[in-house]
């Protein structure tokens, strides 16, 4: 019994022949890169629930939890109001941009609906880049109704495991009243700066030059193209 033990000891210690040795270095290469796609997907599957929430929180007039969502140093740029950064600030300004109280008033209405998600994860996971549709649904009970469209070109960040907002841009194409439709904008109309980015200025100035509808307005693509891997102009 003994002398077997011994046997099996000694041939665990053995090094193992060169084909046994590529082939357990070819099962590693192959778990990292299965593990590296993993936390790509989810990844993906993070920032879709994180940018979900975001218009979900700001829907209903959470302010807080909406900004509880950007890295500390995280920004937003809403059209032409310019960029906010750091969470107290986009806090107070998405607050102040709604009239000022916490949560939405009797009548209000807010609807940020975000579509057309097409996210890329970098390669090691760290950092993300989105395109979003934005539609919004906006008004006051028996005084206003608008529509709103435009483009989100976002980024990410994972710090200590967990996705956040890194910068919130939407690219205001137009705020059209409901009654009139965007059909009857007259030109830069469906495009003005918000009494709250007034009241409360921004950290910086816009970083983008504006065209808004009817001219045509195509936000930079911050991912390349998806086929040929070159960058979209």
């Amino acid at each position: 019994m003994m002398r077997r033990i011994l046997l099996i000891a000694a041939l665990l210690a053995a090094p193992l022949p060169a084909s046994a040795q590529m082939s357990d270095a070819r099962i590693r290469a192959e778990a990292a890169e299965l593990t590296a796609r993993v936390e790509v997907l989810e990844g993906t599957r993070a920032i879709l629930n994180l940018q979900r929430a975001f218009g979900f929180y700001v829907d209903r007039g959470l302010w807080k939890e909406a900004a509880d969502l950007f890295a500390d140093d995280g920004t937003i740029e809403l059209g032409v109001d310019g960029v906010y950064q750091g969470r107290e600030r986009i806090e107070e300004y998405l607050r102040r941009l709604h009239g000022g109280q916490e949560g939405l008033i009797y009548g209000q209405l807010n609807e940020w609906v975000t579509l057309q998600p097409a996210i890329v994860v970098a390669d090691d996971a760290l950092t993300a880049t989105a395109r979003w549709r934005d539609l919004g649904m906006l008004g006051q009970y028996r005084s206003h109704a608008e529509w709103r469209d435009g483009i989100y070109e976002n980024s990410y960040v994972r710090e200590g495991g967990v996705w956040k907002l890194k910068s919130l841009h939407l690219h205001v194409n137009f705020v059209a009243p409901y009654a009139e439709g965007w059909a009857r904008l007259q030109g830069g109309e469906g495009l003005v700066r918000s009494q709250a980015s007034v009241d409360y200025p921004p950290d910086r100035p816009p970083s983008a030059t504006y065209q808004p509808f009817p001219a045509v307005q195509v936000p930079p693509f911050q991912a390349s193209h998806p086929v040929t891997g070159r960058p979209v102009r």
